[in-house]
């Protein structure tokens, strides 16, 4: 079996409600990432998809452009990335260091 398709199994798993287009965006992050290359399935759909929320679906950036650091700026975006998480199905818990 590809990469792609247990990444993609994965993703399903623990997102059965993500749409069709951001399905995709998260598993090409998942596999052109080189810090996920040698993760296991799970892993790299789960960071890949908190990535992704964190980042497209989030004033995240906007954040850090402000000046905020890291861990501020996810602190300050942690209810809006659970809220999309919920939205997708997502059962998991969102992690303080994710």
């Amino acid at each position: 079996m590809s990469t792609r398709t247990v990444i993609e199994e994965a993703l399903r798993r623990l997102a059965p409600r993500i749409p069709p287009h951001e399905f995709g965006a998260v598993v090409d992050h998942a596999l052109d990432s080189r810090g996920l290359r040698g993760a296991a399935p799970e892993t790299a759909a789960w960071l890949s998809l908190v990535a992704y929320v964190r980042h497209t679906l989030t004033e995240y950036d906007d954040l850090l452009s402000q000046g905020y650091d890291q861990d501020s700026a996810r602190y300050f975006v942690g209810d809006d990335i659970r809220e999309v998480l919920a939205a997708w199905g997502v059962k998991r818990t969102l992690g303080e260091e994710e």
